[in-house]
């Protein structure tokens, strides 16, 4: 046993190259999404379940919400280019003739990925894509969906709520799965004192693509990111800082 410890056991400059090595890999697939993302300055993200079939009324909607973003507005669809209500909100932008953009996930086995992506861009490590798909977008759409869904939808609402994020619509479409969770947030969290009552409204619940058409109309264009703690804005065609120049 203590061989085979030994064996495995990394010195601490080994460490310390892997450790740089692994951090420039991020680095570059943070770079590499966002310069990605760049060229697509009104975009929408859908969430949801990779269950969802043809047939499902969530597909459906997806879809028809999706080409008339494309057709009305002239938003690009983005989503994680998965089947299920990925695969629905990408086929929609496909078949208006708009920009379908999938952030692919590499996996051992491969990611099912749908037939109807026009551009996308892969990702190894999960938080880089996550990042990614939340980076830039005027509205997030929610649909009925399992863990990762729902992971989505709590980080991007704690975002905004801890100001980390800019305000921007969070839209969640299946009324009678989503007011379910919004019960359970007024009778568990806002009671116990762990939400404030603002915090229910950083979310819509609706079932009518009218009102949503409606709300994006009204989203602005997010053209710059708030960089938190710096108290600084980047240009998205100047993503580089400038250093402030002490005079002499």
């Amino acid at each position: 046993m203590e061989e085979l410890i030994k064996a495995v056991t990394l010195s601490k400059k080994e460490m310390h190259k892997i450790a740089a090595e692994r951090v420039a890999e991020i680095a570059r697939e943070f770079t590499a999404g966002f310069e990605f993302l760049e060229d697509y300055p009104k975009s929408v993200t859908f969430f949801g379940s990779t269950k969802s079939s043809e047939n499902d009324s969530y597909y459906q909607s997806a879809r028809a919400l999706s080409a008339r973003l494309v057709k009305e507005l002239g938003y690009s669809i983005v989503s994680g280019g998965g089947p299920g209500i990925m695969e629905a909100a990408d086929r929609g932008a496909y078949e208006a003739g708009g920009n379908s953009l999938g952030l692919l996930i590499k996996l051992p086995n491969g990611q099912p990925t749908n037939p109807y992506i026009k551009k996308s861009i892969s990702f190894y490590y999960f938080f880089a894509r996550k990042v990614c798909l939340a980076f830039g977008a005027e509205v997030f759409i929610f649909y009925p969906g399992g863990f990762g869904t729902l992971d989505e939808f709590f980080e991007i609402i704690t975002l905004i709520q801890t100001q980390k994020m800019d305000s921007v619509p969070i839209i969640c479409v299946g009324s009678e799965y989503w007011n379910k969770l919004k019960s359970f947030m007024q009778d568990e969290l806002l009671k116990r004192g762990y939400i404030e009552l603002s915090d229910i409204g950083l979310f819509t619940i609706t079932d009518s693509h009218d009102e949503i058409i409606d709300i994006i109309k009204k989203a602005p264009v997010r053209m710059d990111v708030s960089l938190t703690g710096l108290g600084e804005r980047v240009r998205r065609e100047d993503q580089k800082l400038k250093p402030e120049v002490s005079p002499l």
